[in-house]
């Protein structure tokens, strides 16, 4: 079973729906015991950095999480979840994320011709083996929506980079932890690949 954090944020129906697609079992929760007996578990969410990270803190779910990626238990956080995921963000200074990968998120610069947020599709360029691309092409188109982007510390954990202005991490892997900053839930045959390879991961030995 896939466990889908649910923390008041926006998108988690469409990844739910993605999932169901592809004939996984999901369950959208907060409730400790099931996201930490759960399979796998995703982190998804649209909103701002700041507030998702007071819900998780309202939801006491920080811990949880924490338990979750010492477990080994396959864990991909979705846009908003993945920045999450890092040390902290220019959208909400002095809000610690959760800081499970080095690395901040930035805002994506202003430039002419480019309009903020990013909202559209951008190809990847694979980097690293990355375990959620297996079967995907090189230059393969994913969606993206964001004003801000992942500058990891480690660039042996990037997995995949796109280019919108700036050089962005869209995908890293760290252990059992994943994340994407596109929204594979949207990104059609590819987007549909890449969860189905989540899905197909083991856990990682402790």
């Amino acid at each position: 079973m896939i466990a889908i954090i649910d923390y008041d944020a926006g998108n988690i129906k469409s990844v739910q729906k993605a999932l169901e697609l592809l004939g996984e079992e999901t369950c959208v929760t907060r409730d400790r015991d099931i996201l930490l007996s759960a399979d796998k578990v995703i982190l998804p969410g649209v909103g701002s950095f700041g507030d998702a990270m007071q819900k998780l803190h309202q939801y006491a779910l920080i811990p949880v999480i924490e338990q979750i990626a010492d477990k080994g238990t396959p864990f991909l956080g979705i846009c908003l979840g993945l920045q999450l995921l890092f040390e902290s963000s220019d959208e909400a200074p002095g809000v610690p994320g959760l800081g499970l990968i080095k690395g901040k998120i930035l805002r994506i610069p202003d430039a002419e011709g480019l309009k903020i947020p990013h909202m559209g599709w951008n190809s990847l360029h694979l980097l690293n083996n990355g375990r959620l691309f297996a079967g995907i092409p090189e230059e393969s188109y994913v969606y993206f929506v964001h004003s801000y982007y992942l500058q990891a510390d480690d660039p042996a954990v990037v997995t995949a980079e796109t280019t919108y202005g700036v050089t962005i991490h869209a995908s890293v892997e760290q252990g059992n932890l994943f994340a994407c900053q596109f929204h594979p839930e949207k990104s059609s045959r590819t987007g549909l690949q890449i969860l189905r390879n989540f899905a197909a991961l083991r856990k990682e030995k402790s």
